[in-house]
């Protein structure tokens, strides 16, 4: 009886080990190699001052690295699951041009990044981070308002509105400047329905009627709302460190107003929603389109902005935050409205599918990268990392009056400087009620 005990217990002791062993989730060491674009790389930038990120994009934990002197790193013993990888290394003015030969007026900022990378179990590959930098211009986009305000109490979606930002020394212009909303994919289809990059995201090199010849896919945005702002040139002037708000329907949403169709729209807690009656910009769609919202009143004493293409019945951005914006100025003579369209790459090709504006990247003045709250809801990228190597994002998600908004970076002689590296991540953090013309 007493053998007949210990055998089970063995047996049991065995299976017990057994399952376990099994079960072990083992930690993972991650090997990242950081290096410089072909472009720059002839010259002896640092490679082992490099900052770099590791974010567990389910539990947010954020681990910090520095690079070697040959631009690589061990993350040690990470759990295995989903990352955001991010690189980046600010050089100064008077450094870089010693480096390089090269003048700035500026601090040059790098980045690299990865986003939504799977780090499973035995997962054994070396991720190359390659460093780039982008523009760095006076014009930056300061606060997006897309996720809107309650739908009960608040104004939904009608109190949307865009702030652009003179972060320079110097009086600029509003005249003439342009903004998108860039598209991209947003849902993902079983089995696929579009030619896609090993990113998830469309492969436009692969549309209908797209040029041989040229990077669809990294030298251009695609487009599906295309706003310009009206002027001769110099009579909408911006003063250093003031902003200019578009807003969708240039109004005070806290008060009741009269709609198009003669009905009362209000709210029932204005502290939710924003007042847009002194925005400098308004997209009024009128005959535009053949059924127009009822909140879409013009105010004859804003100018309205010029309309290239437009989504929907009003400028209404994605509460979701599923598509981005670019800010973009033409100055060599071309005409917006010429830049060519294309249906985006679904792999049946359709005769009636709707097209898009393709616009050159070099025009872009800055570029902000929004993604729904939710991690498993985030869709691919749309921009390259020369543009916005990060994303933004509302903590709370839509309907919640949160805006996304640029951090202040330092004041001199009371101007505010906003952080701009190229970096959305780094650079934007949130209001918990939108505010036009405020900072953070």
């Amino acid at each position: 009886m007493k053998k007949y005990l210990l055998l089970l217990i063995s047996v049991f002791a065995l299976t017990s080990c057994k399952k376990e062993k099994t079960t072990e989730i083992v930690p993972v060491d991650l090997n990242l190699n950081v290096s410089y674009r072909t472009e720059t790389s002839g010259y002896q930038l640092p490679l082992n001052e490099v900052k770099v990120k590791v974010t567990n994009v389910d539990t947010k934990n954020t681990l910090q690295f520095t690079t070697n002197d040959k631009g690589k790193l061990v993350a040690p013993q990470l759990s295995p699951g989903t990352y955001d990888l991010d690189a980046t290394i600010t050089i100064t003015a008077a450094r870089y041009s010693t480096l390089t030969g090269i003048q700035s007026p500026n601090d040059v900022t790098f980045n690299a990044s990865v986003k939504n990378k799977v780090i499973g179990v035995g997962f054994t590959e070396t991720i190359d981070l390659t460093l780039v930098t982008g523009t760095i211009s006076d014009w930056v986009i300061k606060q997006i308002y897309y996720a809107g305000s309650d739908r009960v109490n608040g104004a939904t979606y009608r109190d949307n509105f865009i702030e652009f930002y003179n972060n320079s020394d110097k009086t600029l212009y509003a005249d003439g400047l342009c903004f998108t909303e860039t598209t991209g994919i947003i849902t993902v289809s079983t089995p696929p329905r579009h030619h896609l990059l090993s990113n998830g995201q469309y492969d436009w090199n692969k549309a209908e009627g797209i040029p041989a010849g040229i990077d669809a896919n990294n030298d251009y945005i695609y487009v599906r709302a295309f706003l310009k702002i009206p002027g001769t040139g110099s009579q909408y002037a911006v003063q250093p460190g003031k902003s200019i708000i578009v807003a969708q329907s240039a109004i005070n949403h806290k008060s009741p107003f009269t709609g198009l169709d003669g009905k009362t729209i209000s709210v029932l807690n204005p502290a939710l929603t924003v007042d847009l009656s002194g925005a400098d910009f308004e997209a009024h769609y009128g005959s535009l389109v053949t059924r127009p919202l009822a909140s879409d009143v013009d105010n004859p004493l804003v100018p309205n902005l010029e309309v290239f293409d437009y989504f929907g019945n009003d400028m209404i951005f994605d509460g979701d935050g599923r598509y981005s914006y670019a800010l973009l100025k033409f100055t060599d003579g071309v005409n917006p409205a010429n830049f060519p369209q294309y249906a985006i790459p679904t792999l049946t090709v359709s005769s009636t599918a709707s097209k898009v504006f393709q616009i050159p990247a070099k025009y872009i003045l800055d570029a902000v990268e929004v993604q729904p709250t939710e991690a498993n809801k985030r869709v691919p990228k749309k921009y390259s990392a020369n543009l916005d190597a990060g994303f933004a994002f509302n903590p709370a998600g839509q309907y919640t009056s949160q805006s996304v908004i640029r951090k202040t970076d330092k004041t001199i002689n009371g101007r505010i400087i906003l952080k701009d590296t190229n970096n959305s991540t780094e650079d934007f953090t949130f209001l918990e009620v939108a505010n036009p013309r405020g900072f953070k």
